[in-house]
């Protein structure tokens, strides 16, 4: 059996290593082409344009770091095809353009969020 302060203790180990584990996100943006979204949130801000060429889906855009903290920015794209890509910028100050295609499909989510 185990002792409360053993217990007390191991239950804090998990609580702290599941808070380091969270990561700031902003709402995920579903779409179809044409659309655009320019999200902020603390740390981070992007913009993206969802086009369509034939029957492919273009998503291109940016996505900047805007804090010193450590995290880095990414947007995170999974289509309607069952595709997914991410694009990522490192460092205060640091914007990253990217550029994604996805055949047979016309719909997107994309998020941007903070991670470590």
């Amino acid at each position: 059996m185990l002792s409360h302060k053993t217990l007390v203790s191991a239950l804090s180990a998990t609580v702290l290593a599941a808070g380091l584990a969270l990561t700031a996100a902003g709402p995920a943006s579903a779409a179809s082409c044409p659309s655009s979204a320019s999200p902020v949130i603390p740390g981070a801000k992007a913009h993206w344009t969802l086009r369509c060429s034939g029957t492919t889906l273009k998503v291109y855009g940016w996505v900047e770091d805007t804090r010193a903290d450590g995290d880095c920015a990414f947007v995170h794209v999974h289509a309607g095809n069952g595709g997914a890509d991410s694009a990522d910028a490192c460092g205060w100050g640091t914007r990253t353009n990217f550029d994604m295609s996805f055949p047979r499909t016309n719909t997107a989510e994309a998020r941007l969020q903070l991670e470590n």
